[in-house]
């Protein structure tokens, strides 16, 4: 057998070995980015609506339009808003006293997930966001 085949041989095999590698890391980092983003987008609606929550009004701003407020902005970002789940507390409270907003929401991973075993398929995100009435 000539030296050049077995050179193209062995390129064969260093290549299989890289590109595998090199993907894995290509859809780890484009999987997490999602994830980072998605992360982002559940901690704005949730500011937002603490936001809500906590300005003076008469009548006191409910629990239900602080949830309209976050799942209206997960409908505006583009999400199906009723798969996450929003709970606030301390609504219509008075001065000084807190209003809490949480929001959840599961994301998926779906490239990683098959590839490498033991990475589950979902992760659960959350976000809280504390602020004092005015």
């Amino acid at each position: 057998m000539s030296r050049y085949k077995q050179q193209c041989g062995s390129a064969t095999v260093e290549m299989a070995l890289v590109l595998t590698l090199l993907l894995l890391l290509v859809f780890g980092i484009a999987e997490f980015g999602i994830a980072l983003y998605r992360q982002e987008v559940l901690t704005n609606a949730s500011r937002e609506g603490a936001r809500a929550g906590i300005v003076l009004s008469t009548p006191p701003v409910t629990t239900a339009q602080i949830q309209s407020v976050v799942t209206n902005y997960l409908t505006n970002a583009g999400w199906n808003a009723a798969l996450a789940t929003v709970t606030a507390t301390g609504a219509g409270g008075a001065f000084g006293t807190n209003v809490t907003v949480t929001v959840t929401f599961n994301t998926s991973f779906s490239i990683l997930s098959g590839l490498v075993p033991g990475l589950p398929a979902t992760k659960t995100l959350r976000a809280q966001t504390i602020m004092r009435h005015e």
